[in-house]
């Protein structure tokens, strides 16, 4: 399939109810409102495939992006050509979801991660602390550098409530994601949840509302999902 037909079916796809609620989310023209399941319909067909995937997400179609990131190759993307991506992911579907799953399942991601959450810029320090999340939901926990970790737990109990916005819904993304799926670090990261206490997020006038970690950590003890690693980002 090229990116010509994928785009002429994504607009088949296209829902306008779905599209106001995603662009009272933040997406931003072009975009069609496709639904995620009808985005899988299109990667039954594509399967993963790098060029195209690099195609898509160039269109700057937020459909496309977002496909484009279920469709990338993990084992071929560049660093170079993720951070293109995290420049271009200008809305939380993009930048905390599409990039970092990628991002996370690459050889690289956790370096990666380490560099985006320098970043003053909103976007790129969201994907750099969901990268960092993503990527400890995927590996074993002997294979985390569990020190750094932990220091970026101390790092967000010190800077969460006076970062930025979306920084602080991914810093306390990242808390429930410690808690939930590093035995090691879970008694801190709880630790670090009751320290931080309730996190305010603007979530642009929807009725979204931010979780409170420490209570979620809690209910993924108490259904028996703890320590249980995920075997991809992508959903």
């Amino acid at each position: 399939m090229t990116t010509t037909e994928i785009l002429s079916m994504l607009q088949d796809f296209g829902d306008e109810a779905t599209k106001k609620t995603l662009m009272r989310h933040g997406a931003k023209e072009p975009i069609f409102g496709v639904k995620v399941a009808d985005l899988k319909k299109i990667l039954k067909k594509t399967k993963k495939n790098h060029e195209l995937s690099l195609e898509l997400y160039d269109t700057g179609n937020s459909d496309a992006m977002y496909l484009a990131g279920l469709m990338a190759d993990e084992t071929k993307i560049t660093e170079k050509q993720l951070n293109q991506w995290v420049e271009k992911a200008y809305w939380y579907y993009l930048c905390e979801y599409t990039v970092p799953w990628v991002a996370a399942e690459t050889t690289f991601g956790f370096e990666l991660g380490l560099k985006w959450i320098k970043s003053d810029n909103e976007q790129i320090a969201s994907a750099g602390w969901a990268t960092l999340r993503d990527y400890a939901s995927l590996c074993d926990d002997q294979d985390l550098d569990i020190n750094i970790y932990s220091d970026l737990l101390d790092k967000i109990a010190k800077d969460i409530h006076h970062s930025q916005n979306r920084v602080r819904h991914t810093m306390n993304g990242f808390i429930i994601a410690i808690g939930s799926f590093v035995v090691e670090l879970t008694d801190k990261a709880i630790k670090v949840a009751e320290q931080v206490g309730i996190v305010t997020v603007d979530m642009g006038g929807t009725a979204c509302k931010e979780p409170f970690a420490k209570e979620y950590i809690q209910k993924v003890i108490d259904r028996g999902s703890h320590g249980k690693k995920r075997k991809s980002a992508r959903c």
